[in-house]
């Protein structure tokens, strides 16, 4: 992604398959863990919570307001120039926690956690 390729579903295997294994491994000890990443497919969620109980959020938002938090970044990781890419790939969630990306982080950290804490 770095140098502006877009990763596709056989280079993500082994990242999602690693991380469900780093979560299984800190359910196995008790450690409640919060893994941030864009998850984009329903397939890939499967992939990352295979054999656990857990809960998404989706920060919601339109293209033009993502382009602008990603203009406001520097970064190396993902350039701009895949936004358009992401959102192609996107299968928005139907089970997620829906928390819009223009929320101040405290707003959308509060949110999820009297969310979570209520359905608990």
């Amino acid at each position: 992604m770095r140098a502006g390729i877009a990763l596709n579903d056989d280079d993500r295997g082994p990242w999602l398959a690693l991380l469900n294994a780093k979560l299984r491994e800190n359910c196995a000890a008790g450690i409640s863990t919060v893994l941030a990443c864009s998850a984009l497919k329903q397939a890939y969620r499967d992939a990352l919570c295979q054999g656990l109980a857990v809960s998404f959020v989706h920060l919601t938002g339109t293209q033009d307001e993502i382009a602008a938090r990603l203009a406001q970044r520097n970064h190396e990781y993902m350039p701009a120039t895949l936004l358009a890419s992401q959102f192609s790939t996107l299968e928005n969630p139907t089970d997620a926690l829906q928390i819009p990306i223009v929320w101040s982080l405290d707003e959308q950290v509060s949110f999820a956690v009297n969310s979570f804490l209520s359905h608990n």
